[in-house]
């Protein structure tokens, strides 16, 4: 079999309404548009976390996010920060473990959020090599710019808020495992990361090869490009969207160029629900980034890979990010070498014939940190708590994809079937609401004496518009 190339796209908190091709109308996205009509839409994908580190180390493990022990982190907190001794355990397999042994030339590029010690990495996972910043574009020392200005989603900066801020360390933009720059200028790193792609691809274009492309858009703050926000009908989320399509007409424009566009597997989606600030959109889902609602989990995602994947198709099917493990290693005849558990299944079948054939998941289960707060098993949905309180809701997702009309006293049958694949979950992978530990759950990673990859310099030339001005970049 001739190894197809495979380029994954994973955007940062954009929403499912926030794509052309998914309903907006407010977002200008023509080649993400195209990449839909030239392969499959999925409209009901799902990521294993509402926040970005679970779900990303779930996606690149096939595994819910409880199992890896990547719920929670220190402190309780919900994602890793900058200096946390906590990354994911380097003995988990990885999508970029399997293709690499398969003799794929591997590489990430942008937001890798699984650690930031040197062990914790992304070239003691299975890539060959590493270009970005390795967290939220957030968690530098420049503050939010909005915050600065009156009238702002949270008026002026206050004092606290400044100094909270300032404790982070400069914003480190990574090649393989050396920091080169300190507070880059975020409204050029799109461009950055599209020029180190193609690169990238250039050099690979004779062997099979493995991107994973992991945008900073559209988290906040929104930096961006002028010509992107001088077109933009959406603001600055909109010159944020546009310039996640402009980056992936470049990508798909040199695929093209070089002949490797048909033997290339294209995956685009996002890492969680918008937060539906800014005009960000998860239309016609409830809920955003952070819940459990569909609007927390439920994302784009599109496939294309002509000749294999019918172009202009949609699927109905319940699938998850968790999937691609399985689906992955299925397309390229890997064996999964592991004797620990894994989530993932295979839903190649759907890739290939989405009109006749059935995803293999029937079952998808919604965590918060490490609360197991929801189950969907076919079109039912069960929420059992949220934040920390009990709740009885259901919905048919199937007719009620707002999640609007809770029938839990309608179907008393179906609530008592989805509890019971609740309570069997929390005995595997735990339920911290309930006071439940999981009977297979595998540590993280942990070192001692942890480090930040940077730290504050007053007397260092940092990029001005990035720290502490009312300035957007």
């Amino acid at each position: 079999m001739n190894k197809p190339n495979i380029i994954l796209i994973n955007c940062d908190d954009l929403g499912y309404g926030d794509l052309g091709c998914y309903g907006s109308k407010l977002n200008d996205t023509p080649n993400i548009d195209k990449l839909s009509e030239e392969g499959i839409k999925f409209t009901n994908f799902y990521m294993a976390s509402p926040v970005c580190s679970p779900s990303r180390a779930a996606m690149l493990t096939g595994c819910y996010p409880p199992r890896i022990s990547f719920g929670s982190f220190d402190d309780n907190r919900n994602v890793l920060f900058p200096g946390s001794p906590t990354g994911l355990n380097p003995n988990e397999i990885t999508i970029a473990n399997q293709v690499k042994s398969a003799g794929y030339n591997t590489k990430i590029i942008g937001k890798w959020h699984c650690g930031d010690q040197k062990e914790f990495l992304p070239t003691n996972y299975g890539f060959d090599s590493y270009y970005g910043i390795p967290y939220s574009n957030d968690m530098g020392r420049a503050v939010i710019p909005e915050d600065m200005i009156p009238g702002g989603s949270f008026g002026p900066i206050d004092e606290e808020t400044r100094s909270r801020r300032e404790k982070f360390p400069p914003l480190p933009l990574i090649s393989d495992n050396e920091v080169i720059q300190e507070q880059p200028d975020q409204a050029g790193i799109t461009e950055r990361y599209v020029e180190e792609s193609i690169k990238f691809i250039r050099k690979n274009k004779k062997q099979p090869f493995f991107l994973y492309l992991a945008h900073m858009y559209v988290h906040l703050p929104l930096y961006a490009p002028e010509r992107f926000i001088n077109n933009s009908r959406n603001g600055r989320y909109g010159a944020a969207v546009s310039g996640i399509d402009w980056s992936t007409a470049m990508i798909l424009d040199e695929l093209k160029r070089l002949d490797l566009d048909e033997n290339t597997l294209i995956i685009f989606t996002s890492d969680n629900g918008s937060n539906t600030r800014n005009n960000g959109s998860n239309a016609p889902l409830r809920g955003k980034k952070q819940e459990t609602y569909e609007g927390g989990q439920r994302v784009p995602m599109i496939m294309k890979w002509p000749k294999k994947i019918p172009a202009n198709s949609t699927s109905d099917e319940l699938v998850s990010s968790i999937d691609f493990f399985r689906t992955i290693s299925s397309i390229l005849g890997i064996k999964i070498d592991s004797k620990n558990k894994i989530d993932s299944l295979d839903f190649s079948n759907v890739m290939y014939s989405p009109i006749n054939s059935k995803s293999p998941r029937e079952t998808f289960f919604y965590y918060k940190q490490n609360n197991l707060e929801a189950v969907r098993n076919k079109k039912w949905k069960l929420h059992q708590q949220k934040d920390g309180k009990k709740v009885s809701e259901l919905y048919n997702l199937e007719n009620d994809i707002s999640e609007k009309n809770n029938v839990y006293e309608k179907y008393p049958e179906i609530v008592l079937e989805l509890q019971k694949l609740l309570d069997e979950c929390a005995k595997e992978l735990g339920d911290e609401f309930s006071g439940i530990q999981g009977s297979d759950i595998r540590l993280p990673g942990k070192v001692e004496n942890p480090s930040t990859l940077t730290s504050f310099n007053p007397n260092s030339p940092y990029f001005a518009p990035m720290y502490d001005i009312p300035d957007w970049g």
